[in-house]
């Protein structure tokens, strides 16, 4: 496996190429709930893209670290509470942004390794990632901290990495990507700004006066969510953390595991895979038949929001909603087929009306993140759509890693 060290710069704070707003940023009740205060961590790989004769791209930036960070400056202007700072409101419960214009850090770097080292594709996981990745601290310290820490790493072959931490309260998955695409968009000079103009209203995801839980009655009286019999008996050594890759073959054969009925004909990839994994791990874990299994799924609510208004394009805030999905061990696993996962999944995701989604969000700011019990809940989050044409900089993106609270997933 290949080995290598980054040979880095010293860290550099950049700032918004021009004059950004002094003001308070409220946060949604969604951003500032206690377990998304951490910071995420992304890694992109680019290659160098050929032109149709086969020579480089001339147009492309001779020095992808200088390109870029230039780009971040005015990326920074457009995005400027991210060049601020959160800060505490008296009683530690509430965050808010103050945009000082402070900046971000960029550290740029060099590594004696070419991608095609890495292997074809590129898959987690990646050897020596954190040589990637400039120092954060700790990464579960948000307060008086930049809120982005991105490092650009060229390679021997002439591609290059971009490793970032971001605080997870300004961003979710979408919300980043959204953030690195229009600073690859203008490195590449395919624009002078961004091309989706970012759109705060993080008010459109704030509890409602009073909070009013109606709509998860059905979820939420559960007392098998929050007061289980037993506690969590494993610890984090116990646990083994896997990648599984699902292509065509292996869709395959889980759809031929779920022959669903009471009209429903078709099942999505991320509906197949999330029954899979659900009742793979509970039978796993070996769950007595009388325990309740439950799922939480992370649902991304653009596009799905039903309210009014509905959430804007260009909001990258944390705009997701909890779905729970609950049922007796002994119905999840009795069954050789996917049929009652996939059907319970496909319910969960229909649930997600205009009442349901408010009342998640006031559940979330009464009671500080959705209803379910560490361990005993399988948790998935969907980021397959946020785009495998989110970067460019005419070099072809190779490889994406998500990693949240040290849980890593691929897209």
């Amino acid at each position: 496996m290949v080995s290598f060290k980054a040979n880095r710069s010293d860290p550099e704070l950049v700032v918004p190429a021009l004059p950004t707003p002094r003001e308070t940023k409220t946060l949604s009740d969604v951003d500032t709930q206690p377990a998304l205060r951490f910071y995420a961590t992304g890694v992109e790989f680019f290659s160098r893209r050929p032109t149709i004769d086969g020579d480089d791209d001339h147009d492309q930036p001779e020095d992808p670290a200088k390109a870029v960070k230039a780009a971040l400056a005015k990326v920074l202007v457009y995005f400027y509470p991210v060049a601020g700072r959160l800060r505490e409101l008296a009683g530690g419960d509430e965050i808010v942004v103050e945009c000082t214009g402070e900046g971000v850090v960029f550290v740029e770097a060099d590594a004696d390794v070419r991608l095609v080292e890495f292997g074809e594709p590129i898959t987690p996981p990646y050897p020596c990632v954190d040589e990637f990745l400039c120092d954060a601290g700790d990464t579960n310290v948000i307060i008086g901290k930049p809120l982005l820490f991105m490092q650009v790493t060229r390679l021997k072959c002439g591609g290059f990495v971009i490793g970032t931490y971001s605080c997870h309260n300004m961003f979710d998955a979408f919300g980043h990507t959204q953030f690195l695409k229009a600073i690859t968009d203008i490195a590449r000079g395919d624009h002078d700004h961004p091309a989706v103009i970012p759109v705060w209203q993080r008010e459109l995801l704030a509890a409602r006066n009073p909070p009013n839980v109606t709509g998860l009655q059905h979820l939420v009286p559960s007392k098998t969510l929050t007061l289980l019999p037993t506690p969590w008996p494993l610890t984090d050594h116990d646990m083994v953390g896997k990648y599984f890759f699902f292509g065509p073959r292996e869709i395959a054969s889980l759809r031929s595991h779920a022959r669903l009925h009471q009209g429903s004909s078709s099942s999505t990839v991320f509906e197949l895979i999330t029954a899979a994994m659900w009742k793979c791990r509970t039978v796993a874990l070996g769950h007595a038949p009388d325990r309740k299994a439950s799922l939480l799924i992370t649902m991304n609510a653009r596009g799905r929001w039903k309210c009014d208004p509905p959430l804007p394009q260009g909001f990258y805030g944390n705009g997701f909603v909890y779905l729970v999905v609950e049922t007796m061990a002994s119905e999840l696993c009795s069954s050789p087929s996917l049929d009652h996962a996939v059907e319970l999944v496909q319910k969960a995701k229909l649930d997600m009306t205009e009442e349901f989604t408010k009342s998640m969000v006031d559940l979330i700011a009464l009671h500080g993140g959705p209803p379910y019990v560490p361990g005993w809940t399988f948790v998935v989050s969907d980021i397959t759509r946020i785009g495998v044409d989110c970067s460019g900089l005419r070099l072809g993106t190779t490889g994406r890693w998500w990693c949240a609270n040290g849980r890593r997933c691929q897209v």
